[in-house]
């Protein structure tokens, strides 16, 4: 008797229904929503990690924008145009700031160490603060001044532009040079180590101005909330003063950080003020009787 003959089966094999293909993509849609939803909710920062991304990120910018091309001939031609166009629009009055107040000593050198410092000492104050007394904006608030630097380093290379100190012929006085402040890496022997012609955008005045908002929104005594909106007034002044930026510079910083407030609305879906004060707590994982 032979073997006997395997009978194949001629069923075709089954495919997922149109109600099967339509539940499987809903729950890979509500995965995906769930994790957009995870990563926008405001959550407590940890401390070592801020560190860490505060530290990382700040040497990747001064790496990057010291890494800049020093284009000097076309960052000349630029500050050239930046200046005509300033005569143009009647405020090109940065010459005579430069040189009414550095005639008077103790207010430019003062002058020279608040540009040499204080853009760095505030900046780090305001999101220490944030951490401990706003865990639930911090986030969102330090995102916007991540996003507003990360642009700014964009102008740095599609536009070299040197400052005012560094023209030719326009006489403009390098007020650290002449009065031999101590810190400053815009000039003197620390100029070397900074790239001198990346004037535009202004982050003096993009930093100075998310500190000035997030303490006058945020701040509730009214003396804090008065400093906070006077602190990017001073710094433009001194910025001029020095002759380390044009009126225009200021201009450029100021649309890096609208970008900055515009992208981090547009992630988190409200503006990053009013989000909660506190960072939502994780509920509790449901038990079996009540799942």
């Amino acid at each position: 008797m032979g073997a006997p003959t395997k009978i194949e089966d001629a069923r075709p094999p089954a495919t997922a229904t149109p109600d099967e293909e339509t539940r499987a993509a809903g729950r890979a849609a509500g995965r995906t929503d769930a994790f957009l939803t995870r990563l926008r909710t405001p959550r407590r920062p940890r401390l070592w990690f801020e560190i860490a991304l505060i530290a990382v990120s700040y040497w990747t910018y001064s790496l990057i924008r010291n890494a800049v091309p020093e284009q000097q001939r076309e960052a000349l031609r630029n500050a050239d145009w930046i200046w005509r166009a300033e005569h143009a629009l009647g405020i090109a009055v940065e010459h005579s700031v430069n040189h009414a107040l550095n005639g008077v000593t103790w207010l430019i050198v003062s002058m020279n160490y608040y540009y040499a410092t204080l853009h760095f000492v505030v900046t780090i104050g305001v999101l220490v603060w944030l951490y401990r007394r706003h865990p639930g904006r911090y986030g969102a608030v330090r995102t916007v001044i991540f996003l507003t630097t990360g642009s700014a380093l964009v102008g740095y290379y599609l536009y070299p532009l040197a400052p005012p100190r560094l023209m030719h012929g326009e006489q403009f006085v390098d007020t650290v040079q002449v009065h031999g402040t101590w810190g400053s890496m815009a000039s003197g022997n620390l100029a070397e180590m900074s790239n001198q012609y990346a004037a535009m955008p202004s982050m003096h005045i993009g930093w100075s101005v998310w500190c000035g908002i997030t303490i006058a929104v945020l701040a509730a005594p009214l003396w804090a909330r008065l400093l906070g909106a006077l602190y990017p007034v001073a710094t433009l002044l001194v910025i001029v003063a020095t002759a380390n930026h044009f009126w225009l510079d200021a201009v450029g910083g100021l649309l890096c950080l609208g970008l900055g407030f515009a992208l981090t609305r547009a992630w988190y879906g409200r503006g990053p003020y009013a989000l909660p004060r506190r960072a939502a707590t994780a509920p509790a994982a449901a038990s079996p009787a009540t799942a």
